[in-house]
C-alpha cells in the first residue's frame, strides 16, 4: 500500500523494504480508464460484465444519496439485483450485503469505500468509481485491488463530474493510476505519490508533509546523513558531477508536447541511479509517447553517466576544444596513474596535477564524448579494485 511517510523511511534506511514482483498465477493487470461521468459508457461497460456472468462495484461515496443512486441503475437495469452498502448500515446489514454479493445473488453493489480492503470476490470484475478525483492515489489503488482477482480481464473506471476542471494534484493522481495498472506498479505508484504528498513528519503521526521548500532529493540526502550520523558512521561527502557535453541531450515538443509533462520527466531523470531506473524510464517513455529521438535517449545516458560520476569523486565532465576533460572533487592519484597507463588512452590521455587536478583525453574522430566519458568513468570505477574493465 502507498504510504508516502513509510516508503520514505524505507527509501532512506530507517525501515526494512521487500518488494513482491511475481503476480499470483493466470492474473491479468486492471485495464483502467478515467472519464467523464459518462451514464452511456457505463451502462454499457456494466451490460458487458453482467452479459458474461460477472459482478459489478459501484462506488458512490456519499451516503445521503447512495439509495437514490441504486435506484437510478435499478431503473436503467430492471433485470439486474443491485444491493446497496455503507459505513452506517448495522453490522448485520452489512455482513448480509456483502454474502450477497459473495454468493452472486448480488449484480451490482453500489457502496461507498467500504470496500477499500479485505474484499476478495473473484466474479467481480467490473468497478466503477464516482467523483474519482476526490480520492487519493493510495485510496484508488487500493481500491482498483478488489477486481482482477481472477484469470478474468477486468476494468475499472474512474469517472469526474462532467465539464469539471480538476486541480493539477487531481490530474497527477489519475494520470498515475491510469499509467501504472500493470503488475509490478505498485511500487511505481508508491513512489509517484510520494511525489505528491511528500514524505510526512518522520517522527510524528502525519502521513503527508511539505518538502517543496527543500526538495524531495535534497531532503534524502540530509536525512541519509542524519540516519549514518546516528549510526556512528562518518557520512560520506557528496559530490555533484555537471556534464558539459556537446551533445543533443533533451526531451523535444513534439516528443513531449505538453510542458508541464517536460518539467517533471526532466525532474524524474535527473533523480535516475541505476541501470535498472535507466530502463524503466525509457520504458514509461515508450508506453507514453512511442519510440523516443536520439535526444532523449542521450538525456537517460548523461543522468546515469552524472551519477556514476558522482559515486566516483568526479565533480565535472566537460568537452572542449576535441578533448574530454574530468576534474576530481579528491584527487586519487594511484587510480588516476592506473588509467593513464591504459593501453587505450596511451599518449593521449593526459593528467594536468596543477591545483585543481583533471584528466585530459584527446578524442579520436570516431569517438563520441558520450560514448568516451562512459568509459573512461567504468575504467576509473574499476581502478578502485584494482583491475581494468575489459
Amino acid at each position: 500500500t502507498p504510504i508516502p511517510r513509510t516508503l520514505n523511511m524505507a527509501l532512506s534506511g530507517i525501515r526494512d523494504m521487500s518488494s513482491i514482483e511475481e503476480p499470483p498465477l493466470d492474473r491479468h493487470p486492471v485495464q483502467t480508464f478515467v472519464l467523464e461521468q459518462n451514464d452511456g459508457v457505463l451502462l454499457d461497460a456494466i451490460r458487458r460484465e453482467l452479459a458474461r456472468g460477472g459482478q459489478v462495484y459501484y462506488l458512490h461515496n456519499r451516503v445521503e444519496s447512495i439509495a437514490r443512486c441504486a435506484a437510478l441503475w435499478q431503473q436503467r437495469l430492471p433485470d439486474a439485483h443491485i444491493g446497496v452498502v455503507h459505513g452506517k448500515m448495522t453490522q448485520k446489514e452489512i455482513a448480509a450485503a456483502m454474502n450477497a454479493m459473495a454468493d452472486g445473488e448480488t449484480d451490482i453493489l453500489v457502496c461507498t469505500t467500504i470496500i477499500e480492503t479485505g474484499i476478495d470476490i473473484p466474479n467481480a470484475n467490473t468497478l466503477i468509481i464516482e467523483h474519482a478525483d476526490n480520492m487519493g492515489l493510495a485510496q484508488l489503488h487500493q481500491i482498483r485491488g478488489r477486481v482482477g482477482r481472477s484469470s478474468r480481464h477486468a476494468y475499472a473506471y474512474l469517472c469526474y463530474r462532467r465539464g469539471k476542471a480538476l486541480s493539477e494534484i487531481a490530474q497527477k493522481r489519475l494520470s498515475a493510476i491510469r499509467e501504472y495498472a500493470a503488475f509490478g506498479s505498485g511500487f511505481k505508484i508508491a513512489m509517484r505519490d510520494l511525489e505528491i504528498r511528500g514524505a510526512g513528519n518522520v517522527l510524528g503521526p502525519e502521513q503527508s508533509g511539505h518538502m517543496m521548500s527543500v526538495g524531495y532529493d535534497l531532503y534524502l540526502k540530509l536525512l541519509e546523513e542524519a540516519v549514518q550520523e546516528e549510526k556512528g558512521e562518518t557520512p560520506r561527502p557528496r559530490v555533484d558531477c555537471a556534464a558539459e557535453l556537446l551533445v543533443s541531450a533533451n526531451l523535444p515538443s513534439d516528443y513531449v508536447p505538453d510542458t508541464g509533462q517536460r518539467v517533471d520527466l526532466y525532474r524524474r531523470i535527473a533523480l535516475i541511479r541505476t541501470d535498472g531506473q535507466r530502463s524503466d524510464m525509457l520504458d514509461e517513455l515508450i508506453d507514453r509517447f512511442g519510440e523516443p529521438p536520439q535526444a532523449a535517449l542521450a538525456l537517460l545516458d548523461i543522468a546515469l553517466l552524472r551519477s556514476r560520476a558522482s559515486e566516483q569523486g568526479i565533480s565535472e565532465i566537460k568537452q572542449a576544444d576535441g578533448r574530454l576533460l574530468l576534474t576530481f572533487a579528491d584527487t586519487d592519484f594511484a587510480r588516476l596513474s592506473m588509467l593513464c597507463g591504459e593501453e587505450a588512452f596511451r599518449g593521449r590521455l593526459l593528467l594536468n596535477a596543477g591545483a585543481t587536478p583533471y584528466l585530459s583525453l584527446r578524442l579520436n574522430k570516431n569517438e563520441t564524448a558520450l560514448q568516451m566519458a562512459q568509459t573512461l568513468v567504468e575504467k576509473y570505477a574499476a581502478a578502485a579494485k584494482g583491475a581494468p574493465v575489459a
